[in-house]
């Protein structure tokens, strides 16, 4: 079912968009503002925010971590309708793209949306801990391809404010005793891979479960989905111990949606 029907569904002042900006499906009702010719939320971001809260199902209080254009966190949001949220972005525009999406969504008294680089000791008191913690880290170093043509697009995509490390290290000094961080990352090259479960092994964190992601049937996994849990809060016998589960297919040998990612789709709220 799509949910509740968003103020901005109603209000054409909410919904109102200037050039070069659009206002996008996201998960059932939920849109998204985001620019044309910026960066776009992605099956990354739905992904990430779905294998959290299918672990995490009950989460009071829940952290979103270089929170771009805020896909990530209002995903969440959809699934997890009893929860609050605190997100942390480091991009001017990006905060306030998720900030009118924030209140186009009806979320203003769930969301604390933050301007700030997550590897600042301000962004977040020494005190605040979180049930679940979602991340999305950048990818590439600043040297590894062409940054593009939009600002916006090259600090998502490329690690200028901090990486997969930086996003472990955070995520463990703010987590609940026993409470999940879960990130995407890609596994391909090879190299890749090492880096997340460098970083998870560096902060301390155990990878409980993670799960490869196939773009198409037939391929190699490109991305993973991992979860986290503080090494320290888990029995001594699980401590290192990564249960590793089948890919998930995004698309069959045939170009059609994969019959396991349509549950995945519904469960964000879109037909398959």
């Amino acid at each position: 079912m799509p949910g509740a029907v968003p103020p901005g569904a109603d209000d054409p002042a909410l919904a109102a968009c200037e050039e070069g900006v659009t206002l996008d499906a996201l998960s059932g009702r939920f849109k998204i503002f985001q620019y044309k010719k910026g960066h776009r939320y992605s099956t990354d971001d739905v992904l990430v925010a779905w294998y959290g809260t299918a672990l995490a199902p009950h989460p009071a209080v829940v952290l979103d971590l270089g929170s771009g254009i805020g896909s990530v966190a209002m995903t969440a949001a959809w699934r997890l309708p009893g929860s609050r949220f605190v997100t942390v972005e480091a991009q001017a525009i990006s905060v306030a793209l998720a900030r009118r999406s924030v209140a186009y969504n009806g979320l203003g008294e769930r969301f604390d949306v933050r301007l700030g680089d997550l590897r600042d000791p301000a962004a977040l008191g020494d005190d605040e801990r979180f049930d679940l913690i979602l991340g999305s880290p950048p990818y590439f170093a600043p040297d590894e391809g062409p940054h593009g043509d939009h600002a916006q697009k090259v600090a998502c995509r490329f690690e200028l404010r901090g990486d997969v490390a930086d996003y472990c290290r955070v995520a463990a000094a703010h987590l609940q005793p026993g409470a999940m961080f879960a990130c995407v990352f890609p596994v391909q090259p090879a190299h890749q891979e090492a880096r997340v479960l460098a970083a998870a092994e560096a902060a301390g964190l155990t990878i409980v479960r993670r799960r490869d992601v196939v773009l198409r049937e037939g391929d190699a996994p490109l991305l993973g989905l991992f979860a986290m849990v503080r090494s320290g809060d888990l029995p001594e016998a699980m401590r290192g111990q990564t249960w590793r589960e089948p890919a998930l297919v995004i698309r069959g040998g045939d170009g059609r949606v994969h019959p396991e990612y349509a549950a995945v789709k519904l469960s964000f709220g879109f037909p398959p």
